[in-house]
C-alpha cells in the first residue's frame, strides 16, 4: 500500500490530497493578431506577447512556487512556458505534445471567417461563435478533413494528460501552458452533464483547476484570468491587448 503523500509547503488543511494545476494560454503570436487559424501549425511570439508572458510569469512568481512547469512543444506555449519557469525558479520545463492545440485540418492558416464559414461546426465550442439553427450535434465526433481533430479526441487527450499530471503532484502546485480550444475542453471538463458553458480564453489567462487525489473529481476555481494585464502600471498592456490580452 503507497504511503499517504506528505502535504505540500504551505498546504491548507483538506487540500494536501489534490493538486492545483494552473493553466496558462500561450502569449500572442502574429497569427493570433492577424486572426488566423494556427492548430498544430508552429508560429512563434511576437513582442506582445513576449511582454505578455513576462507579467504573466511576474505575477506566477509572488504565489506559491510550482513543483513543475508543464508545456505543449509548439513554440509558443514552448517560449512562454520557459519564461515563467525561469521567473519561478523552475530549472526546466516538461514539454509533451499532448498540450498541443487541435489539429484543425484543412483549416489551418485560413482567416477565421473563412474557417468559419467552411466548417462552422468545428467553432461550436469557441466563444467567438454564436450557434446557429441547423448546428450538427453530433459534430464533437466529427475529425476534420487533412488530418483535423474532432472535439472529443482533443477533450480525451487533454484531459488524459492531465489527470497524469496531477497523479504525480498530489499536494502540490503545477503550472501548464497550454492553447486556446484544448484550455476550453479542459473546462468543459468539470461541467455539468449536458451542460456547456461558454468562456473566454485571453492569451497568459490563467485557468486553475483542483483535481482531487483520492476522487479524480475536477474543480474549476478559476477562468480567464488576466488580472496582471490590468492596471497595476501595465497601462502599456492595457493599451496593446484592449485591457484583457485578447487578439482573437
Amino acid at each position: 500500500m503507497s504511503p499517504t503523500p506528505a502535504p505540500a509547503p504551505g498546504a491548507v488543511a483538506g487540500e494536501e490530497l489534490s493538486t492545483e494545476v494552473v493553466v496558462v494560454r500561450h502569449g500572442e503570436t502574429a497569427w493570433n493578431a492577424s486572426r488566423i487559424v494556427q492548430g498544430q501549425m508552429d508560429p512563434e511570439l511576437n513582442e506582445a506577447g513576449r511582454q505578455q508572458a513576462v507579467v504573466v510569469a511576474r505575477r506566477l512568481s509572488r504565489e506559491a512556487k510550482p513543483a513543475a512547469v508543464y508545456s505543449s512543444d509548439l513554440k509558443r506555449a514552448a517560449e512562454t512556458a520557459e519564461i515563467i519557469a525561469k521567473a519561478c525558479g523552475v530549472p526546466n520545463v516538461v514539454l509533451n505534445q499532448a498540450l498541443r492545440e487541435r489539429h484543425m485540418g484543412y483549416l489551418q492558416g485560413l482567416k477565421w471567417d473563412d474557417a468559419v464559414a467552411k466548417s462552422p461546426d468545428s467553432f461550436r465550442g469557441f466563444d467567438i461563435f454564436k450557434l446557429t439553427e441547423g448546428s450538427d450535434p453530433d459534430s464533437r465526433n466529427q475529425e476534420l478533413p487533412g488530418g483535423g481533430e474532432s472535439m472529443n479526441q482533443l477533450k480525451e487527450r487533454c484531459v488524459s494528460f492531465l489527470n497524469k499530471i496531477a497523479q504525480e503532484h498530489i499536494g502540490e502546485r503545477v503550472v501548464v501552458v497550454s492553447h486556446g480550444a484544448s484550455i476550453l475542453e479542459l473546462c468543459r471538463h468539470p461541467d455539468p452533464p449536458n451542460r456547456s458553458i461558454r468562456r473566454h480564453i485571453p492569451n497568459t489567462s490563467l485557468n486553475v483547476f483542483r483535481i482531487s487525489g483520492v476522487t479524480g473529481q475536477w474543480t474549476l476555481e478559476r477562468c480567464g484570468d488576466v488580472g496582471h494585464l490590468k492596471g497595476n502600471g501595465n497601462e502599456f498592456l492595457e493599451n496593446s491587448f484592449g485591457g484583457d490580452g485578447a487578439s482573437a
